[in-house]
């Protein structure tokens, strides 16, 4: 059986963008989340493992918010679903909020150090590394109607949308697999980050296409 470990931030999780400004955050539930509908893609001779988190950085500690430093975590992730066979990374978005105030191409560089620490890990089969395939996260849409998460990420649609030429470059550079998530879906209107049940399945196929064309 091939282990799948899908490493990444809300998107990953799941989150509902209807909840955005509902007190506490909710998420599609399984069989809508891409990660589901991945697993159900692949077939049983395949695992699915969801590794997302609400708020996870590439690099960087969340000054208000505890553990969401996606280099703290890795190790012990990957650690504790070893042996890995690939992982699917897609993290990014959170290093655009204005308190880390990074150009896109220092958040592909922060995802460069994870990808590195995957690649350079023995968590995979047989004590080696695991495959890579990195994703480059969705375009920032709109967040205008939304004053605090606008002035949160400033300028989101400009800078997402530089993200696709760096984690391209860091993805031929590392000779791992990528996938630009952007081509295939779009943030939701209601919150400009996260996506609709109808885009899960879009990246759901996408990502499942590109882990056949690794084997």
């Amino acid at each position: 059986m091939t282990t799948v470990l899908c490493f990444g931030d809300s998107n990953t999780w799941g989150f509902d963008p209807a909840y955005i400004t509902a007190p506490y955050p909710r998420r599609h539930p399984l069989g809508v989340r891409w990660t589901s509908l991945l697993a159900t893609e692949l077939g049983e001779d395949f695992r699915v493992i969801e590794e997302g988190q609400n708020g996870r950085t590439t690099v960087h500690e969340d000054p208000l918010n505890i553990a969401r430093n996606g280099k703290e975590y890795l190790p012990a992730c990957l650690e504790s679903h070893k042996p890995i066979d690939i992982v699917v990374m897609m993290l990014g978005t959170n290093d655009l909020k204005s308190y880390y105030n990074l150009p896109p191409g220092e958040i592909a560089n922060g995802a460069g150090i994870l990808a590195r620490m995957i690649l350079g890990s023995n968590a995979g089969p047989d004590n080696r590394a695991p495959r890579l395939l990195l994703v480059c996260p969705p375009k920032v849409g709109s967040l205008a109607h939304l004053p605090d998460l606008d002035a949160k990420i400033p300028n989101g649609i400009a800078r997402s949308e530089q993200f696709p030429k760096y984690y391209e470059a860091l993805a031929i550079s590392l000779g791992c697999a990528y996938l630009n998530s952007q081509d295939y879906v779009q943030t939701s209107p209601v919150d400009g980050i996260h996506l609709e049940a109808t885009e899960q399945p879009k990246l759901a196929y996408a990502i499942a296409e590109k882990i056949r064309a690794m084997d």
